[in-house]
């Protein structure tokens, strides 16, 4: 690796320390070395040539399948990729959500949207994924994603309310969730504070009875209506995302049982 590449690295792994700092890590080590390939592993940008650390943006990537999928930080992105002998293509078609957002967001994104379009080589090194251009200049460097549940604390920000819905948390209550080292899961209803437990499976989560306290809250209008319907579609949830921030539970036919974003480490 040459002088250029080794400096841009350092700067890659100062701001990976700072994006990571608060992530919640969990169980995950940070010393572990990344996967010996593309498929079944997930990143979060590090470092782009040009632009600063946007703490309120998270860009990612995940491949999974034969397809790549992910956050400009502004959009969620999908497309096939394919990866050989550290040779790498997206594409040719990327889809992509259509909403607009303010700068330096929007720059962001079609900053990383011209690395998709131009990687062409990419290389694992001391822990992170570097894509390349077609001459191996850096276009970017991503880190390796924590995806573990266990030791991690969330904000939900919508959840099923059984109607084949998700709506958003009604203004001025609070829904929480915490996934415990040792199994065990708690959190509130926005009233109530509940305990339970979980074991991970192939898929993601699988979530026992939830047990709650029983004080009744009269205001916001629907609270108690609300925290029911959060509890029940905890206990759907069959399968797990987790993409950096943001942790999204699936029903087994695939609707979202709650949405969340991460609040901090257990």
């Amino acid at each position: 690796m040459n002088l250029h590449a080794l400096e841009f690295l350092g700067a890659a792994i100062m701001a990976a320390g700072l994006l990571q700092g608060c992530s919640g890590i969990g169980t995950a080590n940070p010393g572990a070395s990344p996967p010996p390939r593309l498929n079944d592993s997930a990143w979060t940008l590090a470092s782009l040539p040009g632009t600063s650390p946007l703490p309120t943006a998270q860009v990612t990537v995940q491949f999974e399948g034969g397809r790549a999928t992910g956050s400009d930080g502004c959009n969620q992105w999908a497309t096939n990729f394919t990866a050989d002998n550290g040779r790498l293509t997206f594409g040719p078609r990327r889809t992509s959500t259509q909403m607009a957002c303010a700068e330096p967001v929007s720059e962001l994104a079609r900053s990383f949207n011209r690395v998709l379009d131009d990687a062409r080589t990419y290389r694992m090194d001391a822990g992170f994924l570097l894509l390349l251009s077609a001459d191996g200049a850096t276009l970017a460097v991503l880190a390796a994603q924590p995806t573990t549940l266990a030791g991690t604390a969330w904000q939900v920000v919508a959840y099923n309310n059984g109607r084949q819905a998700a709506v958003s948390v009604i203004a001025g209550t609070e829904l929480t969730l915490e996934f415990l080292a040792d199994g065990k899961l708690r959190g509130s209803g926005g009233c109530n504070g509940f305990n339970g437990s979980f074991t991970v499976k192939d898929t993601g989560p699988s979530i026992g009875r939830l047990m709650s306290t029983r004080m009744a809250c009269v205001q916001p209008a629907g609270r108690m209506e609300q925290e029911a319907a959060y509890l029940a579609a905890l206990e759907t949830a069959t399968s797990a995302l987790r993409e950096a921030d943001r942790l999204e539970l699936r029903t087994a036919s695939g609707a979202i049982a709650v949405s969340a974003r991460l609040s901090g480490p257990h």
